[in-house]
């Protein structure tokens, strides 16, 4: 076996969280119950994809510094945790390098789907942290088979990961979802004008998926916050379910795979997930890419992801 699933224990969780008298924090709320939960956190500690795509390790410890922070968050009259619980995390046991690493990111996607079929019920959303954004390509085909139909997905992202079939990895999750026949239509917000090849634009546009330029945004002619709002309401029909993903290496300057000094706030970043956790329809949320190196960047990711999940969670309603 190539990759386990750890479990989380009640006891566990216990062990992360730094209790203080007269406060309740949100880790001691959690169910670990999951058929009692609404939305089930799954970790994944790896950076097999990102390298399959040549680029850089890190994104193994985006997992463990979201669930330090997200725990230790303050249960009260806007959060409380009965109906979210933290499954446990993925971790890989076999050293994928070199050519190998193509063939690593094949049985990392079957492995995550076999664990979204076995404990992902009716009527549960999945919440996948950590890792590269190779792993949203098990989450669209378990939410395609899950629900019998294509599904839509938006993702906000300075690359569109759109690459050519070559060989999984990171940066064509949705080629490969879109050929295999699970995504309805592809939406992406915020490419970067200089870091998406024109190979990639022209199969965006032959494929009829939407997509936007920071750019865009940057000088004008677009607002997020609108864009975000009219694509809600255009993508909130039942009969294709919705995947939200969002690659922190869009935020600038965040400790990522791809890290940049250009990107969006921190703050368009919460906009997006508040106005589209408001869509019933949701499949799947995931929350890629995160790569911190040290305690500061372990900060500055782990609290991003938990504020990011929490902002969710909340639009979404429990």
């Amino acid at each position: 076996m190539d990759f386990n699933l750890q479990l989380f224990s009640r006891e566990d969780l216990d062990n992360l969280i730094s209790k203080r008298t007269g406060e309740i924090k949100l880790g001691s709320t959690l169910t670990t119950k999951i058929n009692d939960a609404k939305f089930v956190i799954l970790g994944v500690e790896e950076s097999i994809g990102p390298k399959a795509n040549f680029g850089k390790s890190g994104s193994e410890n985006g997992f463990d510094a979201f669930l330090s922070a997200f725990l230790n968050m303050q249960s009260n009259e806007s959060l409380s945790g009965e109906k979210i619980t933290v499954l446990g995390k993925i971790i890989s046991t076999s050293d994928f390098e070199g050519d190998n690493l193509r063939e690593g990111v094949e049985k990392l996607d079957e492995f995550i789907l076999s664990i979204l079929n076995e404990y992902i019920k009716e009527g549960q959303i999945p919440i996948l942290i950590g890792g590269g954004h190779n792993n949203a390509y098990p989450l669209i085909k378990f939410s395609a088979q899950r629900f019998n139909n294509k599904i839509n997905v938006i993702n906000l992202d300075a690359h569109a990961d759109y690459r050519p079939i070559e060989g999984r990895h990171s940066g064509n999750s949705f080629s490969y979802g879109f050929k295999d026949g699970f995504i309805n239509k592809y939406y992406v917000l915020g490419l970067h004008q200089r870091y998406n090849s024109q190979q990639i634009l022209d199969d965006l546009r032959r494929d009829k998926h939407f997509f936007t330029f920071h750019e865009d945004y940057l000088f004008g002619s677009r607002n997020y916050l609108d864009e975000f709002r009219s694509l809600r309401l255009k993508l909130s029909d039942n009969n294709n379910f919705l995947g939200i993903e969002l690659d922190l290496d869009t935020i600038e300057r965040m400790p990522s795979s791809a890290l940049s000094p250009v990107g969006i706030s921190i703050f368009t970043a919460r906009q997006y997930l508040y106005c589209l956790g408001k869509s019933k329809n949701v499949a799947y949320l995931h929350l890629p890419e995160g790569a911190p190196q040290n305690k500061h960047e372990d900060i500055i990711v782990g609290k991003t992801l938990a504020y990011l999940v929490s902002d969710f969670v909340i639009s979404y309603g429990i």
